[in-house]
């Protein structure tokens, strides 16, 4: 079975989490698909809109896989992948843990009537702190309750206190995400893309998870870069090296 399900609907890219019988929870496979596709995504000039889904009605996620973990930052928008292009999250059922700070850093969000958001770390003992970045999407009190008492927060309040765009019939979601994704591949690229980097690079600030995941990636990149190779070798064979920048 594949874990992450890719559908390409004209310029957009439908990505679904394809693991109903575990609730769609994230492994280390699955957040490493994930990863792949949307950079994919971040690349391809044909593709305009992505949407994140899941399959079925019961769980758009409950978290990262206990019995599999992942690196949960590889599945996150703007810190696994960073495309200017917009993400829509299309939300069903419960959306638990890792699930939310998913579905946070897209940048609009629908979910089903029954939706349910529950952050259950505070009584697991473990955190990625990754949730704090809650905290520059929903009010500050809100979002202190969701990670510190717990709270499982349903569809209807989600939408007033500003985590979702909107609230649609179970199983509409995706429906309704695809009207979405449909009017803004027809509006200028340059200017969502613009928008959208002023919004995630200079005024939503980023808390120390993700700093750390990104940085991390920079630094994984230069490790596994031609020009270390070449450092080293020059470094055995007494020689100057010939670096490339790549």
């Amino acid at each position: 079975m594949e874990l992450v399900t890719v559908t390409d609907e004209g310029p957009i890219r439908i990505v679904t989490l394809n693991n109903p019988g575990k609730g769609n929870a994230i492994s280390k496979p699955m957040a490493e698909q994930v990863q792949v596709v949307m950079q994919e995504f971040e690349h391809r000039d044909d593709l305009r809109v992505a949407i994140i889904t899941a399959a079925g009605t019961r769980a758009f996620t409950f978290g990262a896989d206990v019995a599999d973990p992942p690196e949960l930052w590889r599945a996150i928008p703007t810190v696994g992948f960073r495309p200017l292009k917009p993400v829509i999250c299309a939300v069903e059922g419960w959306c638990v843990g890792g699930g939310i700070v998913l579905a946070m850093m897209c940048d609009l969000m629908v979910c089903g009537a029954t939706a349910k958001f529950y952050y259950p770390e505070a009584k697991l003992g473990l955190t990625g702190g990754m949730i704090a970045g809650l905290v520059s999407r929903v009010p500050h009190k809100i979002a202190m309750e969701i990670a510190l008492l717990c709270t499982t927060i349903s569809a209807e309040r989600a939408e007033r206190i500003g985590l979702v765009n909107e609230v649609v019939p179970e199983g509409q979601a995706l429906s309704r995400a695809k009207e979405m994704a449909t009017e803004l591949a027809g509006m200028a690229p340059m200017v969502l893309h613009e928008i959208k980097r002023m919004v995630t690079e200079e005024i939503l600030p980023r808390g120390p998870s993700e700093q750390m995941a990104i940085h991390g990636q920079r630094m994984a990149a230069i490790r596994n870069s031609a020009d270390f190779v070449e450092g080293k070798a020059a470094f055995r064979e007494k020689r100057a090296p010939n670096f490339e920048g790549r």
